[in-house]
Formats: C-alpha cells, sequence, structure tokens
C-alpha cells in the first residue's frame, strides 16, 4: 500500500472509531444465542446444537464435549465464551421481582430500550390477594424480558420471585415478599411463576426461566450488628414445617426452574452446603426441574466469613455435593479444579452441576438459534416494552392492592366535582423513586401523588419534610399547616423509603423517622376538610395512634405502588376504583418489638417467658390491624350456604387410635383422605351503594393440638359485585391438605375434634372424628 498523507490520517481515524461504534453498537443490540448454524454451519455437527434431539440429551452432549477446566467456568454466572463450540458469554444474574430490572447485569437499558414496566413492589401485589393478577403481570414482565432479548437488552434467567415469609415486621426485604401467610406465599409463588416461565401447556419449555429465593428461614439482613452472612437461624422441625417451607415447596413442585440458596446457617449449617435441603428437599423430595444457584457470594462467604470449612476447596466440594449447580459469585469457578484434583469433588459432580444448568438454556432456546428467528416470542421488540395496556396494568395493579384501613364517616371517596383543593403534604407526597422500592429497573415514567391528585383537582403542595427523615431542623410546620387549613381536604403522605428498610438494611422500631409523627398530628389538628393519611412503606409502622386520631379520617396504606402509584392514588381517594385490598401482614405496636428480638426465630408463643408468638397465625396480642383486614366503599354481607358438620375417618380394625383416643392423625399419603374433601358455600352480597371487588378469605382455627395455629388461612377468592348483586362463592377444601397442622417433629397430621372455618363474621364448627 502506497503511503497515507498526514492530512488524511485524522479522517481514518475518525471513520475507524465510527466503525468501531457502529460495530459495538450493532453487537450490542443483537441477541446473546448459541447455536448460529445460518453463520456458522460447521455446528450443525454438533449434537447440542440439534433441536430435534431431548434437552437433556443435548445438554449431556454438550458437557462431554468440554474439558474440565471449561466445565469449571460454566459453575460461575458469568460464563465465559467457547468459540469452539460457538458458545457465547453469558451472564445468568438478571432480575424481574416485578418489572425487568437492572441489577445483576444480565439486563440493561439503553436508548433503543430506556425503561420498561415498573409493578408495584410484590408486598402491594400480594395484597389484592388475585393470583390471576399475579400470573398476568409475571407474564407480561416476560413479554418485556423476551423483547429486551431480542435485542441483546436483556438475559432468559431472572432470579426472581422473592417468596420468604415476612416474619419480622422490621425485616428490610419484607418489601419484596407477598407477606406473611405461607399460604399466600406459596399462592403468589406460583401464579407469578407459571406467568413468567408461561410453559404450562408445554412444561419442557421456557418463555424466561425464574427462579425462587431464598431458601430457607432467611428473613434477617442487619439488624443490630447481626448479619444475613454470618447469622444462624436456630429454626425448630415445627415452624420449619409449617411456616418457612410451604411457599418453597409449592413453587418448585409446580414448576419453577430454579431455587436459590441463602446466606444464612440454618441450625448450623450453611443453606447452600445442606445436602438435606439442597439434594435431599428441593431435588429429592420436590422433585425440581432446574438449577439450583447460590444467593451472590454465598459461597465465598461459607468459607471467608462463616469459617465453616478449612479450605477454599472444602467450601467448593461441599456445595457441589451439597446440590449446588451454580455459583453467582467467581468462588467455584476458582477454586473448584483444585477441590477435583486434591479429590474432594468429582469431575463427575461438576458435570452433574452443569448439565442442570445447561438444560435450562436449552428449554429456553438459548441453544437454538437466533431467537429473532424463532417462533413465538422472535418478533417481539422494543415497541412491546412500556407499551399501554403494560402500564395501565401497572395502575391497576397498584389500585388493587391499596389497602383502605381507616374511613372514619366515610370520609371518602372524595367528591372531585365538590372539592375545590387539596392540600398534598409529606415527605412522600411527590415520590417518584421511591415508589418502585428495590430490584427495580427504569420505568416507563413516573406518576407521583402529587401529580395523581393535580390531575383531578387544585392542589396545594407544601410538603413539611424534605425528606423522610424529617429531622427536627428540616420539619416545617408553619407552610404545611397553612395549606391544611385553607383546602377543602387534606392528603398526608408519608411512610419510609430505601434509606430505612431494604437489602442490607433491617429496622430497629416501628416508628415513624424522624418528626413525620408529629407533622401528621399538628396538620390534621388545624386541616379544614377531611384529613386521608396515605403511608407509602414496605412494612408497618405504628399507627395506632392515627387509628384512634379522630382529627384522621382515613388511612390508606399503598406499598410502594410502582411507577403509576400517584394515579392509582387518586383513583381511590376520588371513588373511581373501590378499594378491595387487605394487608398481607399484622400491625404491630413498637413494645412488640422491644419485646422480641429479631433474632428469635420461633413462631409459637411462650408463655412462660412472656413470648408473644409471630404474625396472625400465632400472635397472642392485640395487633392494631390484623392480617386479611381491609375496608370497601361499600358494604359485603356473607351467608353460609353449605358446609357439612361431621366427618367421619374409617381407620382399618384394631387401628390404637380407637382405643387410645388419639388426638390427631398421621393420614400423610393415606388413602384415608381419598374421602375427606368437602365444599364450602358461601353467598356473598354487595348491600352497599357502590360496585366493588371483595376478597373472601377463608380461615380455620384447628383443635388446641401440636401448638396449632390460633386460626390459620385455608382459602381465597376475589369476586366483583354491582350494587345489590350477589353471587356464590365454592371452595373445595381438603381436610387431609388443608385442615392439617404440623406436630413438634414436623410431621403433618389431621387434627380430630371441632374445626372452625371462619369467613367475614360467618363460623362454621365442623367436627373430624373416627
Amino acid at each position: 500500500m502506497g503511503k497515507v498523507s498526514k492530512s488524511r490520517i485524522p479522517l481514518l481515524l475518525l471513520l475507524l472509531a465510527f466503525c468501531f461504534f457502529c460495530f459495538n453498537r450493532v453487537a450490542a443490540d443483537n441477541p446473546n444465542f448459541a447455536c448460529d448454524l445460518v453463520t456458522n454451519p460447521g455446528l450443525s455437527a454438533f449434537g447440542f446444537c440439534n433441536t430435534s434431539w431431548t434437552v437433556d440429551a443435548r445438554a449431556r452432549d454438550l458437557v462431554q464435549r468440554l474439558t474440565l477446566e471449561e466445565k469449571i467456568g460454566f459453575l460461575g454466572h458469568v460464563t465465559a465464551a467457547v468459540v469452539r463450540l460457538g458458545i457465547p458469554s453469558y451472564n445468568w444474574w438478571s432480575e424481574a421481582l416485578h418489572g425487568v430490572s437492572f441489577v445483576g447485569g444480565g439486563s440493561r437499558f439503553s436508548d433503543l430500550v430506556p425503561g420498561a414496566t415498573s409493578f408495584p413492589q410484590v408486598i402491594l401485589t400480594a395484597a389484592s390477594f388475585n393470583v390471576s393478577l399475579f400470573r398476568t403481570i409475571g407474564k407480561t414482565v416476560s413479554t418485556e424480558a423476551r423483547a429486551m432479548h431480542n435485542v441483546g437488552h436483556a438475559g432468559l434467567t431472572f432470579w426472581s420471585p422473592n417468596i420468604n415469609v415476612f416474619r419480622d415486621p422490621r425485616w428490610g426485604r419484607g418489601q419484596e415478599t407477598p407477606g406473611e401467610d405461607p399460604l399466600l406465599g406459596g399462592k403468589y409463588a406460583v401464579g407469578f411463576v407459571q406467568g413468567l416461565q408461561d410453559n404450562v401447556d408445554d412444561p419442557v419449555k421456557l418463555k424466561v426461566a425464574a427462579c425462587c429465593k431464598h431458601y430457607t428461614a432467611y428473613d434477617i439482613d442487619n439488624w443490630k450488628g447481626v448479619q444475613r452472612y454470618t447469622f444462624n437461624a436456630v429454626v425448630t422441625e415445627q415452624d420449619m414445617a409449617d411456616t418457612f417451607q410451604p411457599p418453597f415447596k409449592s413453587c418448585v413442585s409446580n414448576g419453577v426452574a430454579c431455587a436459590m440458596c441463602s446466606y444464612n446457617q440454618v441450625n448450623g449449617v450453611p443453606s447452600c452446603a445442606d445436602g438435606g435441603l439442597l439434594a435431599g428437599v428441593i431435588r429429592g423430595d420436590w422433585k425440581l426441574n432446574g438449577y439450583i444457584v447460590s444467593d451472590c457470594d454465598s459461597v465465598s462467604v461459607i468459607y471467608n466469613n462463616q469459617k465453616y470449612t478449612k479450605t477454599p476447596e472444602d467450601a467448593a466440594a461441599i456445595t457441589i455435593k451439597a446440590g449446588l449447580d451454580l455459583d453467582c459469585g467467581s468462588f467455584l469457578p476458582s477454586h473448584t479444579l483444585a477441590a477435583v484434583q486434591g479429590g474432594k469433588v468429582t469431575e463427575a459432580q461438576v458435570d452433574n452441576a452443569i448439565t442442570n444448568s445447561f438444560v435450562v438454556l436449552m428449554r429456553l432456546g438459548f441453544f437454538d438459534g437466533d431467537p429473532r428467528n424463532l417462533a413465538p416470542y422472535g418478533k417481539l421488540g422494543p415497541q412491546d416494552v412500556c407499551t399501554p395496556e403494560n402500564q395501565e396494568l401497572a395502575r391497576d395493579a397498584a389500585r388493587q392492592g391499596i389497602v383502605l384501613l381507616k374511613n372514619f364517616d366515610d370520609a371518602l371517596p372524595l367528591n372531585a366535582s365538590a372539592i375545590k383543593s387539596v392540600a398534598v403534604i409529606g415527605p412522600n407526597a411527590n415520590a417518584t423513586r421511591t415508589m418502585i422500592g428495590n430490584y427495580e429497573g427504569v420505568p416507563c415514567n413516573y406518576t407521583s401523588p402529587l401529580q395523581g391528585l393535580s390531575a383531578v383537582v387544585t392542589t396545594i403542595y407544601e410538603p413539611g419534610c424534605a425528606t423522610i427523615h424529617c429531622s427536627p431542623d428540616d420539619l416545617h410546620l408553619d407552610g404545611a399547616k397553612i395549606a391544611a387549613a385553607r383546602a377543602d381536604a387534606t392528603v398526608i403522605v408519608v411512610g419510609g423509603d430505601l434509606s430505612v428498610e431494604a437489602e442490607g438494611l433491617d429496622r430497629e422500631s416501628l416508628l415513624y423517622p424522624g418528626e413525620q409523627g408529629t407533622l401528621i398530628t399538628e396538620v390534621a389538628k388545624v386541616a379544614k376538610g377531611p384529613v386521608i393519611l396515605v403511608i407509602m412503606s414496605g412494612g408497618p409502622f405504628q399507627i395506632k395512634q392515627d387509628k384512634v386520631n379522630v382529627n384522621i379520617s382515613s388511612i390508606l396504606w399503598a406499598g410502594y405502588p410502582g411507577e403509576a402509584g400517584g394515579a392509582a392514588l387518586a383513583d381511590i381517594i376520588f371513588g373511581r376504583y373501590n378499594p378491595s385490598g387487605r394487608t398481607p401482614f399484622t400491625w404491630y405496636d413498637q413494645e412488640y418489638v422491644e419485646q422480641v428480638p429479631m433474632t428469635d426465630m420461633r413462631m409459637r408463643p411462650d408463655p412462660a417467658s412472656n413470648y408473644p408468638g409471630r404474625t396472625y397465625r400465632f400472635y397472642t396480642g392485640n395487633p392494631t390491624y390484623e392480617f386479611g383486614y381491609g375496608l370497601s366503599y361499600t358494604r359485603f354481607d356473607h351467608n353460609l350456604v353449605q358446609a357439612p358438620e361431621k366427618l367421619s375417618i374409617t381407620l382399618e380394625e384394631g387401628h390404637p387410635c380407637y382405643s387410645e383416643g388419639c388426638n390427631s392423625l398421621d393420614l400423610a399419603g393415606s388413602a384415608h383422605c381419598s374421602g375427606l374433601q368437602f365444599d364450602v358455600h358461601l353467598k356473598v352480597q354487595n348491600s352497599g351503594g357502590m360496585a366493588g371487588s371483595h376478597i373472601v378469605l377463608l380461615f380455620n382455627t384447628p383443635p388446641a393440638v401440636h401448638k396449632a395455629p390460633r386460626k390459620q388461612l385455608v382459602a381465597f377468592e376475589k369476586v366483583f359485585l354491582e350494587p345489590n348483586e350477589s353471587k356464590n362463592v365454592a371452595f373445595q377444601v381438603d381436610a387431609c391438605r388443608d385442615l392439617s397442622v404440623a406436630d413438634e417433629s414436623g410431621n403433618w397430621k389431621v387434627p380430630l375434634g371441632s374445626h372452625v372455618l371462619h369467613v367475614g363474621d360467618v363460623t362454621h364448627t365442623l367436627t373430624l372424628s373416627i
């Protein structure tokens, strides 16, 4: 080539830079996939690229082509490319707790896909008690995820949902969970996962792969110096059986593609190193069809923080042998080779681990070529993210979850034509980022409470405090009081944000942060019109003083309501929507947390030590509001139509219970269960003047045996009724499944004697006998 003149060098450099930019931009906007037979036809010789083979056969073929070093590379969540086999790098870590998130690095946003629909934080969605909504949100999130994947902006493996039981009101991550009830947690898990994976009709295929976490007995992050990394959860077999395990059993046994083990130890053994919990229960008893991943750096924590093993190689070996398939982190890729060479773990055990992971990628179509050419998701793209329909679903989800806790003299709904102005006060009154909580993405847009209310009436905005911490120096009462005294109604929006409750940050108090309580009380004293208190939070605060305060007309709990939270609040406050949410946790007073250490894992009360127990199922105190509480703008009445009064269990002749007077029966897997199903029929009537949805909650109070719960949720259903309309609701109850309790050894027993079924103020006694 001839010489290039100096004058042309800058131009060439500019062209080269432009080409480099274009190449990387195109590459970044292309999906990540293997077996690209169009550009590399030679890959067709590999069995793992043959879509006519079963996913298991394809995964085994791939594994046997890898070197030991390559295999070990696939034990970490960020995998390197294997160019000779046409396998690109992949980041397993994406999150979709309540919308596609940027957390983890497996999914991202750019000018091409600037945001994704941000639904309410899970705790508020759970308050809807609407399984079809759980499923619809999951399906919508996975559609957006697939659309982003097709342009190189998302992975296919999403480590959601979080289904830990919200055991303690101080837990910073309670906002991520479906609440304190194991049945609701399990129903949420199944519904959301079915929506995400969208594979009910073809269980082999996966739209995206969901992951239920954090297994198990994990609900402390950082409380008074106690860290999740080193906390040993001491849990009885009974509490494990009827509180901590049921949501995970529901999730795994109903087809989730992944389970994540937690940081903490359970009874002295790290969760991710417990072969009984992983290989024994998850994969053995519950038949996991998928992979098990560690919480991020959990394997490193076992060695470096918990000092559970003497060497890194021991930590690698013990977790792989326990049933762990994938390390969120780099510990296994760094130390497994030495563990194999030292005889601590075998290559066959490594093969088994990565095979479990590869099968999931096969089910996702990752090894089927360019996903843009594959049905049924190939045509999805940026135009399918943040659609008007998806954004409206986010608004509706928030409406369905918001809970009306107090409504003195029917102050709500406000009449928009009669109200000329509304004072909007409080540190969360103009919240945006706060509304989406943690494990968030970039929302399509925000509608703050102030914006939502301002779209309906004239507003006077005086925050009173600039932040939720509301220090004495930050408290500005004068402007807030003047606004409330002038306006026809006052809306005070208070609560928390991620600076007081979050991953890695538990609360120590249930009192409002700073001077928020003073702001509420002083503004309510001088308000001209009704005062509506809105609490935006992931967990409860002490609000008994607001419940009895005659100057506060109404209380709404709004959770963290997502991108459209302000619009949803305005819909409820002005009666465009009749609230139907029910609180998914117990509202305790401050004295509860002063009495109960967060580290005490016991669910059941202990009168000898004045330990009051936890959650509505066991708490012996007087909560401000109990789990399942929530008001409406109309009145719903229940009438029992049909339910049996007696069920008789026939045992084989000579059974010892005929002579010994047993108080319960072990009928697990027994043929005796086949005749113990019955229906409970109820008539539900809207006796008020406004259409609305109503959540019918069926509880059971079992006989007082085996330290049984005070009451427990058996079933629920949501119905919509016009004024004066009535509908029949039927619950199919299985006595072995729904009325059993865990005994002191964690075995499920059916109590004999009187069971009291509750729906609202209706009770019915059912006697089980032999």
